[in-house]
């Protein structure tokens, strides 16, 4: 598509785009920036050369569409859109079959047990942010736990809540369970597992910097969630908190926007 098509697809939104032509740029980067008339769209391409962006499907009551870029011989599609306040950009795992619109992507998006959730539930609306299915605040469901009864010795107060970069969101209670005891550094920040770092040499182990944690843990929460860039909201009771699955697609790569 032309820049000027794209700018009227998004327009049909409510959004502006910006197309920067850059030499120096490796790959498609797509994230979201501000200037005194507001948040737009930002895409840096390679010079243009090879990458072709296509917008699959646009949905103006839902204020969303779906993004098709092409870099070679390579397809990635992504989910543009508004969410309470802000606009978002989220990647598509290559792993979905079948996206082939703003729905279908949402889709792809929400976790396994999330989809499970929805199709046991039928929520009149699938997709908003409170439903009978689920709770959601950016990229993080909450599913209700209804048997799940915690000790308060094992309840975190104000537990950030975070992908990496970006800002946390904050659970007012919170609690963990089971996962892998991983041991971290600068030089291992993704961690290595136990009987790993029993491998090292004493010298190795004192002089790493080593922290212990846990990789990937059962993670629940209750009472209000926190973020800056969205509304507060509260959960009843105790709820498995789940992510998105952005993070499990390759194109995530070209995404430079967090919350």
């Amino acid at each position: 598509m032309s820049t000027e098509v794209l700018e009227r697809r998004f327009a049909a939104i409510g959004a502006r785009i910006k197309v920067i032509r850059a030499a120096r740029e490796h790959s498609p980067r797509i994230d979201v920036g501000s200037d005194r008339r507001g948040e737009f769209f930002e895409f840096r391409l390679a010079g243009g050369h090879g990458i072709s962006l296509h917008v699959v499907e646009a949905d103006r009551d839902d204020r969303s569409l779906l993004l098709l870029v092409r870099e070679g011989g390579e397809k990635s599609k992504f989910l543009c859109g508004f969410d309470e306040r802000h606009w978002f950009v989220a990647a598509i795992p290559e792993s979905a079959r079948g996206v082939t619109g703003v729905a279908s992507a949402k889709d792809a998006l929400q976790p396994e047990a999330v989809r499970e959730a929805v199709a046991k539930v039928r929520p009149r609306d699938r997709f908003r942010r409170r439903n009978a299915a689920y709770v959601r605040q950016g990229e993080w469901f909450f599913l209700r736990q209804w048997a799940l009864v915690v000790e308060e010795r094992d309840v975190l107060r104000d537990e950030p809540l975070t992908r990496g970069r970006g800002k946390d969101h904050v659970l007012e209670c919170a609690f963990r369970r089971g996962g892998e005891t991983v041991f971290v550094n600068a030089e291992h920040p993704g961690g290595i597992s136990a009987a790993e770092y029993e491998l090292l040499s004493p010298s190795r182990q004192r002089s790493g910097r080593w922290r212990q944690m846990v990789r990937d843990p059962e993670l629940y929460a209750k009472g209000s969630v926190r973020h800056p860039d969205h509304n507060t909201i509260v959960l009843h009771g105790w709820h498995r908190v789940l992510m998105n699955t952005e993070q499990g697609a390759r194109a995530m790569r070209h995404v430079a926007f967090l919350d």
